[in-house]
């Protein structure tokens, strides 16, 4: 029996942003949520992948059902979701099934925009995160299947036209504005503010500027970071003026734009309703402003479209500008789709063959144990005194070159080195054999006895 690897998640195909917002999981919060996945009794690594379209938790379990239920309810207790809600929009996918959903996400196939290439960089996020903490939980078999994700993300883009054209769910953002925003007769040009200085609020100010605004303001927890942006973007040889302002200034400068871009991690909505009602009213202002909100969880309250003239649009909203181009991207999926096909096989046949790993190194163990348990009934038979430390070693020497030989046979059938005319289908039934001849396949049972004899301590 071999472990599971698992996906459990919520992405835009199956649950609308109110309740994936409630189930996202912060960057920050990613090792800690790693570590409390991995005490559960059956799940033994784990990795999360939470973006504003998608959470999904991979996990590599000692029982499909028991890691499947461990998981939801983790999750439910995480986001305070019920089991009956988070059922009905999850999805449920397991081992090669798992490893081509990974892999489509990384080559932006899944994603709401198709081809987008943010999600790849968020997919090495993981690893980079993983790594980068050193948390226990992201072993080595999540570890690699990132990482060959990320392959085959790569590949698809070198291979593919699939991302050149499309757009990302930050420029999908500026294009609805722009497809949506109507200046009054006051006005040539919006005012724009946007709220957040992340690697989202950047993409945004890029995207803006691209699309010829020269000046926009941009409100920020510290000014270093919008500093950072102007440099990066070498907004002063543009002529593009880009202003900070603090959080504390937000509302106010609000009320004085024409459209708001959110893009920030807060928790809790940052525009609540009295509160930019407030705002307005301060402004004696009626023009109508267009929130464009692509954070997750929500930064707009959903009751702020109830103000007079506000319009509120989020990333569920973003389908308009997607639809453009759509069937010359879809057929640049295809070509990706054969690309994923290769990406995943070649990564089942890595996993499939370190499965013998186990098996090999349980085989070994196997025989050491009754080599040394013999030579120690045999010296004790002859008696230690009768013999001389020569003679001991002459013993010790005979049974391990007998080992050996015994052995040669049954490794030589494990391994998978491209010397053999061998395949992979062969080695596999060769382990299974050995693993049922030499009660060798218990190493799971054993996993399963310790950890739940350690939670049993933990709890105690």
């Amino acid at each position: 029996m071999s472990s599971n690897i698992m996906v459990i998640g919520l992405n835009i195909h199956t649950a609308p942003v109110e309740l994936r917002e409630k189930v996202s999981i912060p960057e920050s919060e990613w090792p800690q949520a790693i570590r409390e996945l991995c005490s559960l009794n059956h799940i033994e690594e784990a990795a999360v992948l939470s973006t504003c379209n998608r959470i999904e938790i991979y996990v590599v379990a000692l029982s499909k059902n028991r890691g499947i239920k461990e998981v939801t309810e983790w999750m439910c207790k995480y986001s305070g979701v019920s089991v009956t809600e988070l059922r009905e929009h999850r999805f449920l996918l397991y081992n090669k099934d798992a490893t081509q959903h990974l892999f489509e996400v990384a080559a932006g196939l899944d994603s709401l925009v198709l081809g987008e290439g943010q999600i790849l960089a968020q997919v090495k996020q993981v690893v980079k995160n993983g790594q980068g903490e050193r948390v226990p939980g992201f072993g080595r078999k999540i570890s690699e299947l990132f990482k060959h994700a990320i392959t085959a993300g790569k590949r698809v883009r070198t291979d593919t036209n699939i991302s050149s054209g499309s757009v990302s769910v930050s420029s999908a953002a500026v294009e609805l504005a722009l497809l949506k925003h109507i200046p009054d007769s006051s006005s040539t040009s919006p005012r724009v503010l946007i709220v957040g200085a992340g690697k989202m609020g950047k993409l945004v100010i890029g995207h803006l500027i691209a699309k010829g605004c020269k000046e926009m303001v941009v409100v920020n927890r510290t000014a270093d970071r919008v500093a950072a942006i102007r440099e990066e973007l070498n907004t002063d040889n543009a002529g593009v003026i880009i202003e900070y302002k603090p959080f504390s200034e937000m509302l106010s400068c609000a009320a004085q734009a024409d459209v708001i871009f959110t893009c920030t991690a807060s928790k809790d909505p940052l525009f609540v309703k009295e509160s930019v009602q407030a705002a307005l009213r301060c402004v004696n202002s009626s023009r109508s402003r267009l929130f464009i909100d692509i954070s997750v969880p929500r930064n707009v309250e959903s009751s702020v479209s109830e103000l007079e003239g506000a319009c509120i649009y989020n990333v569920d909203n973003l389908n308009e500008v997607v639809e453009a181009n759509k069937e010359d991207r879809l057929r640049k999926k295809k070509e990706a789709e054969v690309i994923i096909a290769e990406e995943v096989k070649k990564f089942e046949a890595l996993k499939d063959s370190l499965e013998t790993v186990p098996t090999i190194k349980k085989l070994r163990a196997c025989a050491e144990r009754i080599r040394a348990a013999e030579v120690e009934k045999c010296l004790s038979k002859i008696g230690d005194d009768d013999l001389s430390e020569n003679n001991k070693n002459a013993i010790y020497d005979l049974s391990l070159a007998i080992i050996n030989k015994m052995l040669h046979g049954p490794m030589k059938h494990l391994k998978c080195d491209g010397t053999q005319n061998r395949n992979l289908s062969d080695i596999l039934e060769n382990m299974h054999a050995l693993n049922r001849i030499f009660d060798l396949d218990t190493e799971m049972d054993d996993k399963l006895q310790a950890k739940l004899q350690e939670n049993q301590k933990q709890s105690s």
